[in-house]
């Protein structure tokens, strides 16, 4: 896990902690939009097709997952907004999805987004 961000690494940490069914598969929805989210701020980003794949891929695995509806609604409008492939975006992304993070998941879940969020921002004032 050493290689992956501090806020992925967080709401891998939440998993343990909370119980089967649809908090805990929304606390893993989370964890893996983040991971795709957080590939735009690479240096180089990925290829645009490999980025549409891996959201084709994120479409399908969330799919099957049980989770919250505001937090289906709101994983469902970040990856619509991913499709646009830009660093700018990913900051955007992750910070609309604090308040359902933590709605669904639990304050731990909320402050590992507004981590992603704060991180990315940062970023993307840094290629600046």
């Amino acid at each position: 896990m050493s290689g992956w961000d501090p806020a992925a690494t967080a709401l891998l940490g939440v998993l343990p902690q909370t119980a089967r069914g649809p908090r805990r598969e929304g606390i893993f929805a989370l964890w893996l939009t983040v991971r795709v989210a957080q590939d735009l701020l690479r240096d180089p980003p990925p290829a645009e097709r490999a980025h549409r794949r891996r959201l084709q891929a994120l479409e399908h695995r969330l799919s099957s997952l049980t989770m919250p509806p505001p937090l289906r609604r709101a994983l469902v409008a970040a990856i619509s907004q991913l499709k646009d492939a830009r660093p700018e975006t990913t900051a955007q992304v992750l910070s609309q999805l604090v308040a359902p993070a933590r709605e669904a998941g639990g304050a731990e879940a909320g402050e590992a987004l507004a981590q992603a969020a704060r991180a990315a921002r940062a970023a993307v004032r840094a290629e600046r």
